[in-house]
């Protein structure tokens, strides 16, 4: 389960802190969707940072699974963010230099323990997002859905709890942005994690379902 409760984030600023979230707090089961929308500035990569523990918020508190990410060292935080939670930018950020499946993989070098089977894993995820033919490609050999699914893939790896997306499907054309959106959420039931979507995309949203309206910093009912 995912328990946020009362976060806020707000930064000094000359006169006043400038208030980026105010007292955000839901909650999402396990196998749980929410895509969280909202106008630009309204606070949504910030909070999804937040979620990600990239980001410490001012007040208010997180739990993944009954654990504080926040309670410990930057490096347990770090093993928690890895082990825990699954990321996929509007921007891949995949390593030009590697192959389709050596940026799969990329979680479990982290940890120094790439297992046959974590092998294993990241050719099947390859073939379900339907680049079985594709693995030992590199990103400069695949379109930018296809390079999009590998970034899919690769946040899915280790199985992950709460998968967390950035506007996914920002720099794709609408019959690529379907295809990545329902892979999302597809994968995301099949592994029974939790999947937040940050999304200016009324199609992705649509998708994704459990839309919230995030405004101002705060999420609307």
């Amino acid at each position: 389960m995912l328990e946020v409760n009362g976060i806020s984030k707000s930064y000094p600023g000359g006169v006043a802190d400038l208030v980026v979230l105010d007292d955000v707090s839901f909650t999402l089961e396990p196998g749980g969707r929410m895509a969280i929308m909202g106008p630009s500035g309204s606070g949504k990569s910030t909070l999804l940072s937040i979620l990600g523990t990239l980001e410490e918020p001012t007040t208010g508190s997180l739990r993944l699974d009954g654990i504080d990410p926040f309670a410990g060292s930057a490096a347990s935080r770090a093993g928690f963010r890895n082990r825990r939670i699954g990321f996929v930018f509007q921007e891949h950020h995949l390593l030009p230099g590697c192959t389709a499946l050596d940026n799969v993989l990329v979680p479990a070098l982290a940890t120094g323990r790439v297992s046959p089977e974590i092998v294993a894993r990241g050719q099947r995820l390859l073939d379900r997002v339907g680049l079985g033919d594709r693995m030992a490609h590199r990103p400069g050999e695949l379109s930018g859905g296809e390079r999009q699914r590998v970034a899919v893939a690769r946040a899915l790896l280790l199985s992950p709890r709460l998968i967390l997306a950035d506007e996914p499907t920002g720099q794709l054309d609408s019959d690529s942005a379907a295809q990545i959106a329902d892979l999302l959420v597809e994968l995301a039931v099949e592994s029974g994690g939790m999947l937040v979507v940050v999304t200016h995309s009324d199609p992705l949203a649509s998708r994704v379902g459990g839309v919230r309206q995030l405004v101002d910093g705060r999420l609307l009912p």
